[in-house]
Formats: structure tokens, C-alpha cells, sequence
């Protein structure tokens, strides 16, 4: 059996909550507003010596006026199929409702184990209140109180649930996994490819701007090689973010971008690229991550043989000295090139992570300075001995000389200019230092 727990109910029951709990981080957004939490998001958790995974949804409800209804009811079917247990999620100040009573009946479809979770327990009379759900007649005839804000209670229900694993589980099924994030602004369509690749409905997808909240992560393989995939929520400008909701998507965005290895920056073809855009790239730079820009909706741009180098050109303008980074226009609409996308943040991943000898970078790089040599600063010659790659996660090369105080930045770009056209480092950020030798 796998080890994974679906937490399930109707919504502002406190099911993200108790997901931060078990996870012990805060992964997903809470808010005393319903329907905060709208796709599938996993996180880890251990109890007494078992590692599961669990999965957070958002709140079944019928009947409502919301627009993302179906959608949420779907994630939380999917859900429900790849749990191996079932944390229904009840509110004991509110007591058995009818949409608990509705969303009941749903679960006994499953063979699945199902416990009740009585949330808000935080005193004995409101534990006493919880034995009002033993009407719903499901489970293994016990329900659990508990007060997930606080943790009271929740250690004799996890005692119980572990029971159902035989085997330890995987304490970190992500460690070594590399990480690749979606990043843009609103509606760029940054959902659409997720879903796209995995062939599968992973998260909502709407016309509305601000569908996604939290980072929903996935799985995909490709060349035999695992790689996780990040949904973001679209970043807009700090003056337009109005709610705290949003304002904790947007920061659960940014720390995804801090996580990750590679960024996909998605761009609207009808806006073309702008200032947000270039301060997404410019923060993956300075985090020292791969960077791909991922130009979306290219099916609405009237175009002819010309307009993809002009695209290309302006871009790459704007882009200023990162005219490194590569470009790829896609539409989710026809699926054109979603795929070669995707293959190309993958590049840019083992960009990232190449190692040239010593050898190789001496053979190619000592003509290109004895070429063009370093400026004399004040009479004084500079002389670059050697240059090697440090052992380092990004790519860092070492130029040992007499005299590194007197290298400029103009040099240091001349050097990096050189590197990128011998070795391929496209869509990664090159760090150059200077060491006395």
C-alpha cells in the first residue's frame, strides 16, 4: 500500500491547517476565507518512524456560485483515488452539516479507510460536540477531535493511521529531484502547460486571472530522467496586489523561484515582454538559476516570415547583456512546441550542471586572451596563467593571474563572451573570479 493520506471535506473547515501540521511547514495558504485552496497540493510528513505524503484539496461543495465548483470537486475526486486513506475533515463549531452529510455519501463509493477528523476541538466542550459525526456512519467507527491550529489531538489519530503502512515509506521522495518552475504574470497560460505535459487535468485552468494560488508541484519524466515540475501563481506588480491572499501566493511563488533550478519565465505574445518579466528573469540571475523565456499565445499574433526574429529582436533589447537567455514561442491552444519547451528547460538544466576540464577550458581560452590580452592598468601588465571550473552547483570559473585586482568588469564580460561561444551554456548565468597565482 502507499503510503499517501488524502484530507478531504466542505470548505473553511481548517483542512490547510491541518496540512501544515502534518507537513510542519506552512506549504499552503490559510485564510478565514472559504475556497482559499483550489488544486491537489502535496506535501511530506513522518510519525513514529513512518514517512507518508499527503495531499491537501480544496472544499467540496455543490450548489454555490462559484465558478471553480466543478473543478475543485474534480481535484478532490482525483484525490480520493490516489490516497491510500481518507482524513475527512469536519468543523465541531459548525456540527454536522448537510454538506458533510452530502459529501459522505460521495465517500462510501470508496473501499479506501476513512477517518473523521472533528477539527476545532480546542476545548473538552467542543470535543464533547464531536460525537454529534458518529451519524455519518463511516470510518472505522471512531471519531477523531483534534484542534489542528494548535496540534491537540492529532497524535492518537496519526498512531492510528500509520498503522494501515507496512513499509517505512521515503523520508524525502524530492531530494536530488531537480526542480523546474512556471513563472509569470496572470492568465499567461502557465496551468494550461502543466497540464499539457502531464496529459492529465493537474491543476484548474480558467479564463480567470489569479486561478492558481498555491505552487502545485508534479512529477514528469523525460529521457529517463525525473524531474519536478512547479505551478506558480501569476506575479503581478507589488501596487496592484490588494489581497492577502494573493500578496502569499505571489510570496509562495517568489520562494519556489529561490527553490528551483531552472525558471521558465511564460510571457503573453499579445504583450509582448515588460517590466515584470525582466524583474522574474533578473531575480532568477541573481539566485543563480537557469532561465528560459517561454513566449505564449503565439496563435493570436498575425504573423508572417518576419515576425518571429522581430519578437526575437526586441526581446533580446531589453534583455540587455542576458542575450544568453534562450526564447521559445509556444500556444497552448494548438500545443505547438510545447514539448521542444520542455526540452529546452531540460538543456538549460544540463547547462547548468556541466563541468569542462581544465584542459578543455586552457586549450580554448588562453589563445582567446593571448588574442585580445587584459588592459595595462598604470604600466602594469596583467598576466592570466590558468583558468579552471570550481566545484560549485553553477557554473564558476577561476582565472589565476598576477595582478586580479586590476580586471575590470568590460574584461570580465570580454571572458564570458568567449566561454559561452566555446562551451554551451545557454540559458545559465556564468560567474567569473580572479585569483592570485
Amino acid at each position: 500500500m502507499a503510503n499517501i493520506v488524502a484530507i478531504v471535506g466542505r470548505p473553511n473547515v481548517g483542512k490547510s491547517t491541518f496540512f501544515n501540521r502534518l507537513v510542519e511547514q506552512r506549504k499552503a495558504i490559510e485564510d478565514n476565507e472559504s475556497g482559499v485552496t483550489r488544486d491537489r497540493h502535496y506535501g511530506h510528513a513522518q510519525w513514529g518512524g513512518k514517512f507518508f505524503s499527503v495531499i491537501d484539496t480544496g472544499g467540496y461543495v455543490t450548489g454555490s456560485e462559484d465558478v471553480f465548483e466543478a473543478e475543485i470537486r474534480k481535484q478532490v475526486k482525483l484525490a480520493v483515488e490516489e490516497a491510500s486513506a481518507i482524513l475527512f475533515v469536519v468543523d465541531c463549531i459548525d456540527g454536522l452539516t448537510d454538506l458533510d452529510k452530502e459529501f459522505a455519501n460521495e465517500l462510501r463509493g470508496t473501499n479506501k479507510p476513512i477517518y473523521i477528523v472533528a477539527n476545532k476541538a480546542d476545548t473538552q466542550e467542543r470535543a464533547f460536540m464531536a460525537n454529534e459525526f458518529y451519524e455519518l456512519g463511516l470510518g472505522e467507527g471512531t471519531v477523531y477531535p483534534i484542534a489542528a491550529a494548535s496540534g491537540s489531538g492529532t497524535g492518537d489519530l496519526l498512531d492510528e493511521l500509520v498503522t494501515l503502512f507496512d513499509d517505512e515509506g521515503i523520508e524525502n521522495p524530492d531530494e536530488g529531484i531537480p526542480k523546474i518552475a512556471i513563472l509569470g504574470r496572470p492568465n499567461v497560460g502557465k496551468s494550461s502547460f502543466l497540464n499539457a505535459l502531464l496529459g492529465t487535468e493537474r491543476t484548474i485552468v480558467t479564463d480567470e486571472a489569479g486561478t492558481t494560488r498555491d505552487t502545485i508541484n508534479s512529477y514528469y519524466t523525460l529521457y529517463s530522467k525525473n524531474f519536478i515540475i512547479s505551478d506558480t501563481a501569476g506575479i503581478r506588480k507589488k501596487s496592484r496586489v490588494k489581497e492577502d491572499i494573493e500578496f502569499y501566493s505571489v510570496m509562495r511563488s517568489l520562494r519556489t523561484l529561490e527553490d528551483s533550478d531552472v525558471v521558465i519565465v511564460m510571457v503573453d505574445a499579445t504583450r509582448g515582454l515588460e517590466s515584470q518579466d525582466i524583474n522574474l528573469i533578473s531575480l532568477a540571475i541573481k539566485n543563480n538559476k537557469g532561465v528560459m523565456i517561454m513566449v505564449n499565445k503565439w496563435d493570436l499574433i498575425e504573423k508572417d516570415h518576419k515576425t518571429m526574429n522581430k519578437f526575437k529582436d526586441d526581446m533580446m533589447e531589453k534583455l540587455g547583456e542576458n542575450r544568453w537567455i534562450p526564447i521559445i514561442f509556444t500556444s497552448m491552444l494548438t500545443k505547438q512546441r510545447i514539448f521542444q519547451a520542455i526540452e529546452l528547460a531540460v538543456q538549460v538544466y544540463e547547462n547548468k550542471t556541466r563541468k569542462i576540464t581544465t584542459s578543455q577550458l586552457n586549450d580554448k581560452m588562453l589563445p582567446e586572451i593571448e588574442r585580445y590580452p587584459p588592459p595595462a592598468w598604470k604600466g602594469k601588465y596583467i598576466k592570466i596563467k590558468y583558468i579552471t571550473q570550481l566545484p560549485t552547483k553553477n557554473p564558476v570559473f577561476a582565472f589565476f593571474c598576477n595582478l586580479p585586482q586590476y580586471l575590470k568588469s568590460p574584461y570580465t564580460r570580454y571572458l564570458e563572451n568567449r566561454i559561452r561561444d566555446h562551451f554551451d551554456f545557454q540559458g545559465v548565468p556564468i560567474k567569473i573570479t580572479y585569483k592570485r597565482k
